[in-house]
């Protein structure tokens, strides 16, 4: 009985924290999740007829690690019609070069899709000049081959202690597992918020992260690789 005691208070705690965050989505226009093997085998229709605006995929990691659901998920968000983005694991003690090689030769951005995403937690032993070189590096290089900013994607801690006043021409994800919106230390404005590692969503069995997007549908979709125009469309039809 005395453990029962111990125990109530503590689940007490966890189930309202996991209310207040289950309403985190409520106070926003959208929303989406994030994926990676870890979820596996992912029933797409259900995701997409369950309300979510977007989905961001794991696609690779340092220099030669790909993640082994990618292509599957990425043709499967694809054919639903998800807005759709791929997310890259920054390793700082490896090529910016053999890093960003491996992400291009397995995401084909298409128009519609959101843009490259860089995942940044660690700076490993590199100091902070060093990492802000390293991670400029990686999104200028992106940046140049999908003619499109990718995003950044970090902790609200890891940013405030080592990104702040930096990349403020790039959108920003960034991860705080709270009911209450993260509040950096520059005062920088973002545009994504992973506020949960712990959802659950039709589709999925276990646990998914879950994110909103902190504008309209109009403000996502002008983020995303740009459809091309119509005198594009009648340029290519007469070659």
């Amino acid at each position: 009985m005395h453990r029962l005691i111990t125990i109530l208070p503590l689940l007490a705690t966890l189930v309202l924290a996991s209310c207040e965050r289950a309403g985190v989505s409520e106070r926003y226009e959208i929303s989406g999740i994030d994926v990676s093997r870890y979820q596996g085998v992912i029933d797409w229709d259900s995701v997409a007829t369950a309300g979510h605006d977007f989905a961001f995929i794991k696609a690779s990691e340092g220099w030669n690690h790909r993640d082994l659901a990618f292509r599957a998920n990425w043709m499967e968000a694809g054919r639903v019609g998800m807005r759709r983005g791929a997310y890259h694991f920054f390793l700082p003690h490896t090529s910016i070069e053999r890093q960003l090689s491996n992400y291009i030769d397995l995401v084909k951005l298409q128009p519609g899709d959101l843009p490259p995403v860089l995942d940044v937690e660690s700076r490993g032993d590199l100091t902070g000049p060093e990492l802000v070189t390293h991670v400029r590096g990686w999104l200028e290089l992106a940046e140049a081959h999908y003619s499109v900013k990718p995003i950044l994607y970090t902790g609200l801690n890891f940013y405030n202690r080592n990104l702040a006043g930096q990349f403020d021409d790039y959108p920003l994800w960034l991860a705080r597992y709270d009911d209450r919106e993260p509040v950096t230390v520059c005062g920088r404005e973002f545009q994504f918020w992973q506020f949960t590692d712990g959802a659950q969503s039709p589709g999925i069995v276990g646990r998914v992260d879950q994110n909103v997007f902190l504008g309209t549908i109009a403000q996502l979709d002008a983020l995303c690789m740009p459809w091309p125009s119509l005198h594009e469309d009648t340029l290519v039809a007469k070659k």
